[in-house]
């Protein structure tokens, strides 16, 4: 935490070359950290992350076609993402001072998938309605988030009775940590169960894009 403030006021490659040796080392506990995490996920869950290491993301940017040139990100993150076709969904993590959070869903559907779960919304919505309206679900993730269409995805009306579901073109789930709670000996423990929160959401996606519409499954 403390290098990645550091790092936010000195966003250039003079300081993060002189100051490589602090990156390193926090790049090490932040691998420690998720092999810790990918090892409790994997006691209830199936993760294809093979190890902490590779659910990492670069420091990098790409700064070729952004106007922000700055040459690195000021947050550590990673991701781990279901094994089989059978579990859908996605867990992602960041430490970022003042802005940590652990997200889950569905980022980028392909349009095949996401004309797949429109479609079972619109056939019948109450399950993923009594999944976000959860009262737990809903006052630790504060609701569904993501990109959405301005009007009505094709194929649908504005009047449809879903259609404040139907609009989106992203699917997640998020909870933010105060630092406090990033820096607390506990924090990888929190981090797992708030993923285990998500489990209700990612059960029922899951379903519903491994089967049709008559609930007949598709693999």
């Amino acid at each position: 935490m403390d290098f990645l403030s550091k790092l936010s006021n000195n966003n250039n490659r003079e300081w993060f070359n002189d100051n490589k040796s602090i990156y390193q080392e926090a790049h090490q506990h932040l691998i420690l950290f998720a092999d810790e995490l990918l090892a409790i996920m994997n006691s209830h869950d199936q993760i294809e992350t093979p190890n902490g290491k590779k659910s990492l993301f670069r420091i990098y940017r790409d700064v070729r076609f952004s106007k922000d040139k700055t040459p690195y990100q000021t947050h550590f993150s990673g991701g781990f993402r279901r094994a089989t076709s059978f579990l859908r969904g996605g867990y992602y993590f960041r430490i970022q001072p003042g802005n940590s959070i652990i997200a889950g869903g569905f980022w980028a559907p392909n349009s095949e998938d996401l004309k797949h779960i429109r479609a079972q919304i619109a056939q019948d919505d109450e399950p993923l309605r009594e999944i976000i309206n959860d009262k737990k679900t809903n006052s630790y993730f504060g609701g569904l988030e993501g990109e959405q269409v301005k009007t009505a995805p094709k194929g649908f009306s504005n009047g449809h009775p879903s259609i404040d579901l139907l609009r989106y073109k992203q699917l997640i789930l998020t909870h933010h940590f105060s630092d406090k709670e990033v820096i607390d000996n506990g924090f990888v423990k929190k981090v797992n169960t708030g993923f285990k929160h998500m489990r209700p959401f990612f059960d029922y996606m899951s379903d519903i894009l491994t089967t049709d519409l008559n609930g007949a499954p598709l693999l």
